[in-house]
């Protein structure tokens, strides 16, 4: 765990009902994991057409799933997050899944939400804490497009399928079982950073949950805007005889933090989580928990719920 340990934020408690709801969610999606498709096709980025949205003279219709990414300058981001939500597409097949960026690639997130006009969309931010674009950024956009019908989904993190996920990743770059509960081992968890406690908060939460996981501490470290950075906490957790540290990647998709995170002990950094099968899960179980909220503010306030 981090040394030493920040108190637990407190959350929200949920009605029994709630509860229920987001337990069966989640038993559907674990279902449908094993209906992923392993033969790489790509579907195209435009709408898919959903079985229960009919033609112009009415009946039911589900919301498209808008999922909103950061973007970068970075090739490979881009593919990454369209490999991800070719994973979704194969959980929910049918589903109207789209992709919009706050910044620097596209499709831009105004230009998602244009093309929606007179329809309705959740949207799921691709980021891993409450932060900036999360509080701000979103409703922003969807402010500016009253045309749609708009939910916004809670980040993807804190939760259990991040750390599964995570846990993946650190396993593919040499994390062995042998490891669990080690005298010398020890994670970093790299994120991005950010001013807004609540983002700190949230990545903290995670770092709490991949270190019941593993057995052994894991210290939070940042690319920006605040410390420790990722050398520092290496060089402490080295300080207390941790010298067998891993860099868990604590962001969605490849990018300049992430490869920056990355360098600081490249033999044992694990990729960013990326196309995960649990990362897809988590993207459809934000989806289903902000659709069924009572109203759109009840979705935002399951922040960092299961």
């Amino acid at each position: 765990m981090t040394e030493p340990a920040p108190e637990q934020p407190q959350q929200s408690p949920l009605t029994d009902s709630t509860a229920h709801l987001l337990a069966r969610i989640t038993d559907q999606l674990g279902a449908q994991l094993s209906l992923v498709s392993r033969n790489g096709t790509r579907r195209p980025m435009h709408r898919t057409r959903h079985p229960d949205r009919p033609a112009a003279d009415g009946g039911t219709s589900t919301p498209a799933l808008v999922a909103v990414a950061h973007g970068s300058r970075d090739p490979k981001a881009l593919r990454t997050v369209l490999a991800l939500l070719d994973l979704v597409r194969d959980l929910r097949p049918g589903l109207d899944v789209r992709l919009g960026h706050i910044e620097l690639n596209a499709p831009l997130l105004p230009d998602t939400l244009d093309s929606l006009r007179g329809a309705e969309a959740v949207l799921v931010p691709l980021l891993l804490g409450r932060g900036h674009h999360v509080k701000r950024d979103l409703p922003a956009a969807t402010a500016a497009a009253p045309g749609v019908r708009t939910r916004i989904a809670a980040p993807l993190g804190p939760h259990p399928l991040l750390v599964e996920a995570l846990y993946g990743r650190l396993v593919e770059a040499g994390w062995d079982a042998a490891d669990h509960g080690g005298r010398h081992a020890a994670v970093v968890l790299a994120a991005a950073g950010s001013r807004d406690p609540d983002s700190a908060q949230d990545t903290r939460r995670t770092a709490r949950l991949l270190a019941e996981r593993l057995g052994v501490p894991v210290v939070p470290a940042y690319a920006s805007a605040t410390a420790p950075t990722v050398p520092a906490a290496l060089r402490a957790l080295a300080a207390r005889g941790r010298h067998r540290a891993f860099v868990a990647s604590y962001f969605t998709a490849p990018g300049r933090f992430a490869s920056a995170c990355a360098d600081a002990v490249p033999h044992r950094a694990a990729a960013p989580l990326g196309a995960h099968p649990a990362m897809a899960r988590l993207v459809l179980h934000r989806y289903d928990q902000a659709r069924t909220a009572i109203t759109p503010a009840d979705a935002v306030s399951l922040l960092a719920s299961a």
